[in-house]
């Protein structure tokens, strides 16, 4: 997970405050000289950690303690404060050409993942703006460049523009752009050659592209898993190209953070967007705040619901929860609910979304073992239609049956049904508005997300924090269910 090592270097620093009425010289010396060390180790460039540093003593030293914040929640906040300006304060919306097309060049070393980011932007304004992008294959020396291209834009359903590997890119784009012109796309995307490394060759190609083809956009991908040698890389190519902004990749690697800190002070280009996964949808808006929220554990619910609301049907959600009102929530819904949930992509990084938990000791251990999912679904998929619409059907005979069919051990059998039962009837408490009912429910019971994820492979242990993940997804599902309802009532 990105960030995971900075996030508790920088929370341990801050720590120490805690509880404290007053912070005295030496305690914002040690915290300063911690917060130092916890942005070196992630990274960061030097230049970019001193200025930091300086700015947050600056702001931190002889303050007044606002009023309702200890001193460790006034240093939380201003170190916030400094995290979003260092990484540009606001998110950076695309040049957009005031007649079409939009023309977009992509550039960026070979193994960065810039082809397939070409795809998933020119996807992402598909979906989101209905708009029709052609993308340009640019790259005639990679191996197998073009036909990565041209497979990316087959599945998406993109129209790829390619003249093969023995024509000039320069010809290339100029026959893309009439295409494109003929064809009256509203975005174009010219995926240009990348390098192991910065040379007078490429930077002499690219230079040319952009006389041509006078993008509005020159989007540079950069790795993010290469720290702060991913700025360095940035600083190289702004020198040459007038780079317009930069796409992070690979944020879900093994990332310490140093590029998501270092680009924007190093080359004063911002950050556009962040990749974070291979499917084609892992691509978001870089959003300062949020990132500067999560690299403090202070989760990110505003992506967590706007990943809810692109990976989930609402039609098909209104129905469900209107299902769980009525109490007729069946596995065959349990099973889109699994699947859509699985969408969102891996339920530690969902969970780490929601305030507090980045650091809760219940996410240390967790693991939650996607083949435990596929369990779930075995054990469905061996039940009849009539047992799937009807789960009181199910008596110790046909759990018998359905643990030899699936597979699976009649315990697993067992708790999955009890657990359903008993999220079948808070889910109808909750879209009913009984939440009272739920915390009984969940302290009579001794349900909680621990038992759930103890089913599903996970570690977490007993307590608050499940009750708390619960409550919070349950009252999410009923005002769904509200809104639905006034908007039927509209109509």
């Amino acid at each position: 997970m990105a960030f995971e090592n900075l996030t508790e270097r920088l929370s341990k620093a801050i720590k120490n405050l805690t509880g404290r009425g007053r912070v005295s010289e030496e305690d914002l010396r040690a915290t300063m000289r911690e917060i130092r060390l916890a942005l070196l180790e992630a990274d960061v460039n030097y230049d970019t950690v001193k200025k930091f540093v300086a700015n947050v003593r600056e702001k931190a030293s002889g303050t007044d303690i606002m009023e309702g914040l200890n001193p460790a929640q006034q240093i939380v906040k201003i170190v916030n404060d400094e995290l979003t300006i260092t990484m540009g304060e606001e998110a950076a919306p695309l040049n957009k050409s005031s007649k079409i097309p939009t023309i977009i060049m992509m550039a960026g070393l070979q193994g960065a993942g810039k082809t397939t980011t070409v795809a998933k932007l020119a996807y992402k304004l598909k979906t989101e703006e209905k708009a029709r992008p052609l993308l340009i294959a640019a790259d005639i020396y990679r191996p197998a460049a073009i036909d990565q291209l041209e497979i990316l834009g087959r599945d998406l359903e993109i129209p790829v523009f390619s003249m093969g590997t023995d024509v000039n890119p320069r010809d290339i784009v100029r026959a893309g752009l009439k295409k494109a012109a003929e064809n009256k796309n509203d975005y174009v995307f010219i995926d240009t050659a990348g390098r192991l490394q910065i040379d007078e060759e490429l930077m002499q190609e690219l230079k040319d592209i952009a006389d041509i083809a006078h993008p509005d956009e020159i989007l540079l991908t950069v790795d993010a898993m290469t720290g702060q040698n991913a700025a360095e890389t940035a600083k190289g190519f702004s020198a040459s190209l007038d780079l317009t902004g930069v796409v992070l990749t690979k944020l879900d690697g093994d990332t310490r953070g140093g590029a998501a800190l270092s680009i924007r002070d190093v080359t004063g280009k911002p950050i556009k967007f962040v990749g974070q996964g291979e499917k084609p949808t892992d691509l978001d808006v870089f959003y300062p705040d949020r990132m500067a929220s999560r690299i403090l554990g202070m989760g990110d619910v505003l992506t967590l619901i706007e990943k809810a609301q692109r990976d989930f049907d609402e039609e098909e959600q209104e129905k469900q929860l209107e299902k769980m009102r009525q109490n007729t929530f069946d596995f065959n819904d349990f099973v889109a609910q699994l699947k859509q949930v699985q969408s969102m992509g891996p339920m530690e990084d969902l969970l780490k979304m929601i305030p507090g938990m980045a650091n809760n000791p219940a996410l240390a251990n967790i693991n939650i073992d996607a083949k435990q999912f596929a369990h779930l679904e075995a054990i469905v998929g061996s039940m009849t239609p009539a047992e799937r619409e009807n789960p009181d059907l199910i008596n110790p005979s046909r759990r018998r049956r359905l643990a030899a069919g699936a597979g699976r051990p009649i315990v697993e059998v067992n708790r999955m049904i009890k657990q359903f039962d008993q999220m079948r009837k808070m889910m109808n408490q909750a879209t009913n508005g009984n939440f009272g009912g739920i915390d009984k429910m969940m302290g009579g019971s001794g349900m909680d997300m621990s038992s759930m994820m103890s089913g599903m492979g996970g570690g977490m242990p007993k307590g608050n924090f499940g009750q708390k993940v619960q409550t919070f997804a349950l009252k999410q599902a009923a005002r769904r269910l509200k809104k639905a309802k006034k908007k039927r009532g509209r109509k």
